[in-house]
């Protein structure tokens, strides 16, 4: 009993104690609460008539911007009012779409391939007044890509191209700009690789013209009036634009109107650019190691005749050279079914030196031949030791028919230059002897008709150097 009385009073203390302690903290949250109330009622101007003094420090606190709420581009631009599915003013008169090109670069032109590769600009102008906003500035509003695909935008095209990609580092590079009376701007960077057909049969001294062309895909001139926006001024290129092999002559546009027999007619248009080839890299690859080749093709012309390993090789060294010349240059180009400026200078100079090695095949054959009927003249006549002049006999009149001349005057008539002094001993003493006159007189032939193989070579050195010139400026009067 005594027990349950101290429980009783020990709890009704502990009860007391709790409640002393949470009075003071509510009285100070109570105290808190009014003093807040009473620093906002004075920042208001409020509090019974006492606004604050002018100048004072403390003025009211401005809204947060960040946090009230914003018009969405979307409802701005009534984007779900309309049916963008279908092109600006349906059923009336086509609309005109404006273009401009900006050219950033031509990255490639390939002769194999016949296709160029050029990132450019790609501007479009036209107006939709379904976009059209309230704006008090005047000003327009810019989009990126996410928009794009909400509205309606010309469906472009470029006609024969192989490959076309939008640049998407780091983002779409598209951009859509937005004017209060619902003009439109819509701009891509695109790089597209087109067809471009060359005519190689000046190559390379050739000039290329390429297009690239821009067309509507859906839409015939009954829907959409494609036009260059500034007329030959719609196309600006980069003054820094370099190529390796060509210089850029001009750059012009063009509008035309392309038939399709299942669609109908489509506007399209031309960006027309002119490159002339630049021939130095040519002359230094191609002419240069040719015209070498053929004029080392003519040393032989100045090595003796009897040296047949000196010229044999030096001959195929050379035809070898020329042909993996012409094998390089065609490596490199299309399988054309014409003939090209460079083959028929390679192949000119080809025959030159194929022409050198045929004169020394005959040189030497000649010299063959006339050795060997040499060395029967030399088994018919007699022995001729014992001779003390023999350059002081004459030779008949009536078997020879050249009158009282000197042997070295009649002896040297179709004989070499050297012409052998043994051969003449033997040629006089044959014909001074009345034993052998019906044999000299059969070999009367070979004495008349000597071959000069000395003279071949010597005819060669001018013959050959003056007709490959010959042809050096008739074909560059012609090609340059």
């Amino acid at each position: 009993m005594q027990v349950d009385t101290v429980a009783v009073l020990l709890c009704a203390w502990l009860a007391a104690a709790a409640g002393k302690m949470l009075q003071p903290r509510g009285h100070k949250l109570e105290t808190y609460k009014q003093s807040r109330s009473r620093r906002e009622t004075r920042m208001d101007g409020g509090g019974g008539g006492g606004g604050h003094k002018t100048g004072s420090p403390i003025y009211k606190r401005s809204p947060d911007l960040t946090k009230s709420p914003v018009t969405k581009s979307e409802q701005l631009l009534r984007i779900d009012d309309h049916d963008f599915t279908m092109r600006p003013a349906f059923g009336g008169p086509p609309i005109p779409v404006g273009v401009d090109v900006q050219v950033e670069s031509i990255d490639t032109i390939s002769e194999v391939d016949m296709d160029f590769t050029m990132t450019l600009y790609l501007r479009h102008y036209w107006k939709d007044e379904r976009l059209s906003f309230p704006s008090t500035t005047n000003q327009s509003m810019t989009f990126d890509s996410r928009l794009v695909k909400k509205i309606w935008v010309p469906d472009m095209f470029f006609v024969h191209s192989k490959r076309s990609f939008i640049h998407d580092t780091t983002t779409d590079n598209v951009m859509l700009r937005v004017y209060p009376d619902g003009n439109v701007l819509y701009s891509l960077r695109v790089t597209v690789t087109a067809m471009c057909n060359m005519d190689l049969s000046r190559f390379p001294l050739d000039t290329q013209t390429c297009s690239l062309e821009i067309e509507s895909y859906a839409y015939t001139d009954d829907d959409l009036m494609l036009y260059w926006k500034k007329g030959n001024e719609s196309l600006n290129t980069d003054d820094r634009i370099s190529l390796s092999q060509f210089l850029i002559q001009k750059f012009h546009t063009t509008t035309k109107l392309a038939f399709y027999s299942s669609t109908g007619w489509y506007n399209r248009l031309y960006i027309h650019f002119t490159l002339r080839r630049h021939i130095f890299f040519f002359l230094l690859q191609t002419y240069f190691p040719a015209t070498l080749m053929v004029m080392l093709s003519w040393v032989s012309f100045w090595i003796d005749r009897r040296a047949v390993p000196a010229r044999v090789p030096l001959g195929i060294t050379t035809v070898l050279t020329m042909s993996t010349i012409i094998t390089g240059v065609n490596a490199s180009m299309p399988r054309v079914s014409y003939i090209k400026a460079v083959d028929i200078y390679l192949w000119v100079s080809f025959v030159f030196v194929f022409l050198s090695v045929i004169e020394y095949a005959a040189v030497n054959y000649l010299s063959t031949v006339q050795e060997r009927k040499e060395r029967k003249l030399r088994e018919r006549l007699p022995c001729t030791c014992g001779i003390g002049n023999p350059d002081e006999l004459m030779i008949d009149p009536q078997i020879t028919g050249y009158g009282s001349m000197d042997v070295n005057t009649t002896g040297n008539y179709g004989m070499p230059e050297n012409g052998s002094r043994q051969e003449r001993i033997l040629a006089q003493v044959a014909l001074n002897d009345p034993q052998i006159t019906g044999q000299v007189k059969a070999s009367r032939g070979y004495v008349n008709i000597w071959i000069d193989t000395h003279a071949i070579d010597k005819y060669s050195r001018v013959v050959f150097p003056g007709a490959y010139i010959l042809f050096n400026i008739i074909y560059w009067s012609i090609y340059s």
